[in-house]
């Protein structure tokens, strides 16, 4: 081939590939703590869809997100994120401001990827509820619960819908991890200035929701998805073993009552041995059990395995991967009432845990 050609068809990839880029969504970033930063990452890492705007109140965040993204605007007013020209936003923020920055962002016109939990109370959920039931059908709303897009995960769902198991007689959920030892605030007041709230949210009850709503909540999803309703009432116990700054329970122990009588037992935990980490969902059936976590699923029947795989990748990809093709391929989907209806869920544990008694599903949504 000729130098001539050659360099004609390298110029068109070269734009090709620049026009793809420029087309692909855009997506801002709200709130690059950990998880923020982190689900940036997955977007770079998935193609689809590319970050070029990040809010955050901390200048540090702000800093590392023009380290990881430089060509990224970055603001720490978030209002001038939602009036820019993304295309669709992520929000990572703490969970107390979850209501607030979710009605902001539907009202912006932008697709919305929102992290779990929907909120810390019933009145922001069934806030958050009427918001995105009015919401214009053309948005993709999706909710961090990640399990429901991997791709074991739906393997998995897959096989019980078609009776690999029979009816589900009784499920167990666990979330048991060691929490790190990282660095506490020395002063053991509540936070009351906004700034200390935002620093310190996941230490606190009224803030983040307590342990079984930020983070047991994940695999409550997976069990109200499996069982394919949520409880009616539950009760249970739990507490906070270890002493020091906060409220947040470091143990909990919740059974849900689901139609016909059908018990869910969720075991969650933030004070095993360092290092040691046991994430599982299991449905037993009539004719078999059904086994789930984000590294894998397998189908039980007696002491033998008769199917199962590993996870190909990280279902948080899976999760970002999904949202990102459904803004590129305008296939709009908004799964608000699931997502608010399992933090609902963990609300309600909490509830019973809070008054020592069983509580209904009533009387839970009554209360606010």
């Amino acid at each position: 081939m000729p130098n001539t050609s050659r360099r004609t068809l390298l110029m068109a990839m070269t734009a090709v590939r620049a026009s793809a880029a420029n087309s692909a969504p855009s997506v801002g970033v709200i709130g690059y703590g950990n998880r923020g930063a982190y689900l940036a990452r997955l977007v770079k890492e998935d193609g689809t869809a590319r970050v070029t705007a990040v809010s955050d109140l901390s200048d540090d965040k702000l800093a590392a997100a023009q380290r990881d993204f430089p060509q990224a605007r970055v603001h720490r007013d978030f209002q001038q994120l939602l009036k820019s020209d993304v295309d669709a936003l992520i929000i990572a923020t703490p969970v107390f401001l979850h209501a607030e920055h979710f009605a902001a962002a539907v009202a912006s016109g932008k697709h919305v990827y929102f992290e779990k939990p929907a909120a810390a109370t019933v009145s922001d959920c069934k806030k958050i509820l009427r918001i995105a039931d009015s919401a214009p059908r053309t948005l993709n709303i999706s909710f961090g619960f990640q399990r429901r897009y991997g791709q074991v995960y739906r393997k998995a769902k897959q096989a019980h819908d078609h009776g690999s198991i029979g009816k589900i007689r009784w499920a167990q959920v666990q979330f048991v991890k060691s929490e790190g030892n990282g660095p506490r605030p020395a002063n053991l007041v509540r936070p009351v200035t906004a700034d200390d709230k935002v620093k310190n949210w996941g230490d606190w009850q009224d803030l983040s929701g307590d342990l079984i709503v930020e983070n047991n909540v994940h695999v409550i999803d997976v069990m109200n998805w499996f069982m394919g309703a949520r409880p009616s009432k539950a009760h249970g116990a739990g507490g906070r073993t270890r002493t020091g700054y906060g409220d947040m329970r470091d143990h909990v122990h919740v059974t849900y009552t689901y139609p016909d009588n059908v018990r869910g037992l969720l075991v969650g935990a933030t004070i095993a041995a360092p290092g040691f980490r046991a994430v599982f969902e299991q449905f037993h059936g009539d004719s078999g059990v059904i086994e789930t976590s984000e590294n894998y699923w397998k189908l039980l029947r007696g002491l033998k395995q008769e199917e199962g795989e590993k996870s190909p990748r990280s279902i948080a990809l899976d999760s970002v991967s999904a949202f990102a093709s459904r803004v590129a391929e305008n296939r709009p989907e908004n799964v608000a009432a699931r997502g608010v209806e399992s933090t609902l869920t963990a609300i309600l544990g909490r509830m019973a845990m809070d008054r020592g008694r069983e509580v209904t599903w009533e009387e839970m949504m009554a209360s606010a």
